[in-house]
């Protein structure tokens, strides 16, 4: 009966480990198996005598083998390797976006400056002018184009926030319940590996939504998000939610609802899919739609300006190229009230003062009483200082100013600007008559025919007279008012006297239309001078503008002549006649393509509009350089971290097979014991 005993427990535990093989074999592809092994142990010896034979074998456990080590670093590197592949994902297609001449700005840009020079060649034609006017239409349908992919990316980010926020709360629900089926097991005695197998592959799919803490306590696995945020605790699950931001509801935002109260973690959400969404959002997408429109902002602005202070082929004043910057709907949406905020707060209306101080932050208001505010410049939250309400005009910081209408705020209340932000999704060509071009400068000078004396004198080209006030484009009342006062203001007389005794000045006096004086001085003969004039504006019936008591207008300008005017020479200046084939305007507005006009207020001093532009392609490029190396990276180290668990918890199919080899002939030799034992057992029975 021993030796029956024997090759029974040989059977047996053969038997088991044929099984435990055959289970390794057949989950060779299933994710996260972890391959087990049988352990046996010798049972009991029995005395003989003097002698102590052993009783055979027992199965002492299925064994699973894993390392708690090689799991957590892989759960690790997934995280890393998801975030870096979501935030590649994202900036690939940007940068492809920015550079290529076909959908970047770059091309848009050189093709309306090469359409100015050409109407600076050929400033009356006609077919120049509808050329440079349409490449304008192109210009802002590009600004409006790129703007356009980049508010998709956000919406597809939002998205897909949504979506993976389901699938964490989804898969930390089966964290859960397995743990809780687990500790159930784990407490009568056993050892459920597969609910360990599949409690780990779970945690793993997790990682590669969220840079998830891991902690092992009493059996349970307790899952932490962000800075400690717990999402699984045992067998208590948080609910992970998308919801509109706070502070700019285009912008979804991520809470963690713990059934009493919620507390937002998006500034805190790093690894995995989830991380590298929000990443790419914070240091990529937001800045380059705020760099980009901030180079609409200033294209517009600076464009308009120049439009403001030239003749066009009809003789007026230029009107707007694009729409005004500062138009209500565009000032109205500058400006993000906190859904927090009391009721009754209203909303700021931010104006653009000066485009070319602007910069590609966000700003963050916060009142501290009923009037008084602090400005603070996203995302270091450096302080621009403290502000009220009732200062008049109010204050100008980075080029803008705020305005609060529409309400009355408390303090506590929080709003969030965003100069920038949407200029090139507003930006449009608002002209339509290339005749309204102003190409020609509104005033030109030129020496009397009568009374010039030696005939010395001369106003070379660049001497022509430059008007140095500037219009303001965004004040239609006065811009109208200077404009039309110039008009009546206009033709004016430069007459010169007589030369000093000592030859080394001479004097001028400068006259209105009707020979009235209006300013006088001196020169020096025979050098070149430059006169600084101004000129007082008058309606048309020769009243000042505006009416007294308020202070009169007045248009200023430059020339410069050189020469020897004799007592009586003149200068007469004159607006700029309908159908002028002058082009100094359009020079100016040439101008602007190698002008300092973006970012004047930083130490450079200013960089042109394609360097701006520029800037933000070698900016998202060298992001999207380093993402791909990042992303090459974490592939290396996760391929490594899963190749090191393999090697230990996966199943080798050769190993496997040779196990399956050793344990039938285990089996067949136990057989042969019990052969043995029942042949053995016959003989003596037949013996008796």
């Amino acid at each position: 009966m021993s030796l029956l005993n024997i090759g029974m427990s040989g059977l047996s535990a053969s038997q088991s480990s044929l099984m435990t093989t055959g289970n390794n074999i057949a989950n060779v592809d299933t994710a996260g198996y972890s391959r087990q092994q049988t352990v046996q142990g010798t049972k009991a010896s029995q005395q003989f005598g003097n002698v102590y034979i052993g009783t055979g074998t027992t199965l002492a456990d299925v064994r699973r083998v894993y390392n708690s080590y090689l799991d957590a670093q892989l759960q690790t590197t997934t995280s890393l390797n998801s975030d870096s592949a979501a935030y590649l994902g994202q900036v690939t297609p940007l940068d492809k976006l920015l550079s290529d001449s076909g959908t970047g700005l770059n091309g848009a840009l050189t093709k309306f400056f090469a359409s100015v020079q050409n109407v600076n060649a050929k400033p009356g034609d006609d077919a120049s002018r509808q050329l440079l006017l349409s490449d304008a239409q192109a210009l802002s349908n590009r600004f409006n184009s790129v703007s356009s992919q980049l508010n998709a990316q956000n919406a597809n980010i939002n998205g897909n926030l949504t979506n993976m926020a389901d699938q964490v709360n989804k898969l930390a629900a089966t964290v859960a319940q397995l743990n809780q089926k687990i500790t159930e097991i784990s407490s009568s005695g056993g050892m459920p590996n597969e609910l360990l197998d599949a409690r780990n592959e779970t945690v793993r799919q997790l990682s590669t939504f969220t840079g998830a803490q891991i902690v092992e306590r009493e059996g349970n696995v307790d899952i932490y998000l962000g800075s400690g945020q717990p999402l699984v605790m045992g067998n208590t699950v948080n609910k992970l939610e998308v919801v509109p931001g706070k502070d700019d509801p285009n912008r979804l935002a991520l809470q963690l609802n713990r059934g009493s109260s919620t507390i937002d973690i998006t500034s805190i959400m790093t690894g995995g899919e989830i991380g590298g969404l929000l990443r790419y959002r914070s240091t990529v997408l937001d800045p380059a739609m705020n760099e980009l429109g901030r180079v609409a902002l200033v294209v517009a602005d600076q464009m308009n300006s120049i439009q403001a202070q030239g003749i066009d082929k009809n003789g007026d004043f230029g009107s707007n190229l694009f729409n005004s910057i500062n138009s209500a709907a565009q000032m109205a949406q500058r400006s993000i009230a906190s859904t927090g905020n009391s009721v009754g707060s209203g909303n700021f209306d931010v104006s653009i003062e000066d485009t070319g101080k602007l910069t590609i932050n966000d700003y963050k208001v916060t009142f501290t009483s009923a009037t008084d505010y602090t400005v603070q410049r996203l995302p270091d939250n450096s302080s621009m200082g403290s502000f009220s309400t009732l200062t008049t005009p109010p204050p100008v910081i980075d080029g803008f100013s705020m305005t609060l209408g529409g309400g009355t705020a408390a303090a506590g209340d929080t709003f969030k600007i965003t100069p920038t932000r949407n200029a090139a999704t507003n930006i449009k060509t608002e002209m339509t008559d290339s005749k309204r071009l102003a190409i020609a400068a509104p005033l030109g000078a030129a020496i009397a025919a009568s009374g010039s004396g030696s005939g010395t004198l001369t106003i070379p080209a660049s001497g022509q007279p430059t008007l140095t006030t500037q219009f303001d484009i965004y004040d239609a009342a006065t811009t109208t008012a200077m404009q039309n006062g110039l008009k009546n203001s206009t033709p004016t007389k430069v007459v010169f006297g007589a030369v000093s005794a000592d030859g080394t000045s001479q004097t001028y006096q400068f006259l209105d239309a009707k020979g009235g004086l209006i300013s006088s001085g001196t020169i020096k003969p025979g050098e070149s001078n430059t006169l600084n004039l101004s000129i007082p504006l008058k309606d048309a019936t020769g009243a000042p503008i505006p009416p007294a008591p308020a202070t009169q207008y007045t248009a200023t300008f430059s020339m410069t002549f050189a020469g020897a005017p004799s007592n009586g020479a003149a200068i007469n200046v004159s607006l700029s006649q309908p159908g002028s084939l002058d082009n100094r305007n359009g020079t100016t507005l040439a101008g602007l393509q190698t002008a300092q006009t973006v970012d004047t207020a930083s130490a450079s001093k200013g960089i042109s509009l394609s360097d701006a532009y520029g800037k933000l392609v070698e900016g998202v490029g060298s992001k999207a350089a380093q993402g791909k190396l990042d992303s090459a990276a974490t592939e290396a180290i996760l391929a490594n971290a899963k190749g090191a668990r393999d090697s230990l918890s996966g199943v080798d199919l050769d190993e496997e097979t040779g196990n399956l080899v050793k344990y039938q002939q285990y089996y067949t030799a136990s057989s042969q014991i019990i052969k043995a034992a029942q042949e053995i057992f016959s003989t003596l029975i037949n013996s008796i």
